[in-house]
């Protein structure tokens, strides 16, 4: 794919706001016109903003942008500033003359991680969501950026990370990840990432998998914290699906979350993933395609998730975790 990111499908953009003495931030995904979507949550302790409305049974079909946040709870004010943006540019659900932008979001827990969260009376997400909102663009980076900057994983530094592909009848299916998950993205102590399978090049490093795995291999490893976790992400596709596929694509993309990260979905993960189609392409069958489509959104998924912590770079914080370029780069 030409970019290997999410905005490989268009209509869609990624900005990006971070502040790197509170080492935190936030992701906003914004889309030129309001596109169906849903959501799937799987962890036990999620963080989240106008989530029941993405139900197949409620009436608003069309969001308008979608917010991933760090700042647990305090973060999600960042959709706040995200709705500022869109409002301006005349976004938004109209109920006669009023316009209510819709904008679902998620969040991820990063109040530990060294930085100064001494904000005063009002935290500063929702200022950062209205920045993040402002410079979304096709081109963004990876890492630790935006909601990525303050994330972490048991071992290693987590951030954002993003891949794309298509299926075999040319639907484009983009993926976007804040890797913050309680366990582990590669393999044991080494650097070999779970998602190694479903790697495409050397995206994240190109390392493959251990011959066999040991038993300290699939010892669990956590934070210190079990608290301290979530991986939020958006999976996106230019065909025209209906609300009820978005929720089911949102489902099998979680399988992506399983093939990345050990162990994963436990019960103070927050892992959200949510879904939205443009409707460019309509597909070949309402069941196989949409099954296809969900087997290739678990594999990019996958590699987004790698990817994010592939290319994290570490927080200059006391006690930092190291990213996997200090350690194995």
């Amino acid at each position: 794919m030409p970019r290997n990111l999410i905005t490989d499908i268009p209509g869609i953009r990624v900005g990006h706001a971070a502040d790197a003495t509170l080492g935190s931030g936030s992701t906003a995904i914004v889309f030129d016109k309001a596109m169906v979507g849903s959501v799937d949550i799987r962890g036990g302790g999620p963080g989240t903003r106008e989530t029941a409305l993405l139900d197949p049974a409620q009436t608003v079909d069309g969001i308008d942008a979608i917010m991933l946040s760090g700042g647990s709870a305090f973060g999600l004010d960042a959709a706040s500033g995200v709705q500022a943006y869109m409002r301006e540019q005349g976004r938004g659900f109209r109920i006669r003359d009023a316009v209510i932008p819709i904008i679902p979001g998620a969040i991820l827990f990063d109040l530990l991680n060294g930085g100064d969260k001494n904000w005063g009376r009002f935290p500063p997400y929702r200022d950062l969501g209205y920045q993040a909102a402002a410079s979304a663009s096709a081109d963004f980076k990876l890492g630790s950026e935006g909601a990525g900057l303050g994330a972490t994983t048991a071992t290693l530094k987590g951030g954002v990370g993003s891949a794309s592909a298509q299926t075999r009848g040319g639907v484009t299916v983009g993926a976007l990840a804040v890797v913050n998950a309680v366990g582990t993205v590669t393999v044991g102590s080494g650097p070999h990432f779970w998602a190694a399978p479903f790697e495409h090049g050397s995206e994240f490093g190109g390392r493959g998998l251990p011959a066999k795995f040991t038993e300290n291999d699939l010892a669990i490893r956590a934070k210190g914290g079990t608290q301290e976790n979530t991986t939020i992400a958006v999976i996106a596709t230019d065909a025209a699906l209906t609300k009820a596929q978005c929720n089911r694509l949102a489902v099998m993309a979680h399988d992506g979350f399983a093939r990345a990260i050990y162990p994963v979905h436990t019960p103070l993960d927050g892992d959200v993933i949510f879904s939205v189609a443009t409707g460019d392409k309509p597909l070949t069958d309402p069941h196989y395609g949409l099954a296809e489509l969900g087997m290739v959104a678990g594999n990019v998924m996958a590699r987004a998730i790698a990817r994010g912590v592939f290319e994290a770079t570490a927080l200059p914080f006391p006690g930092a975790l190291p990213s996997w370029k200090d350690k194995f780069g």
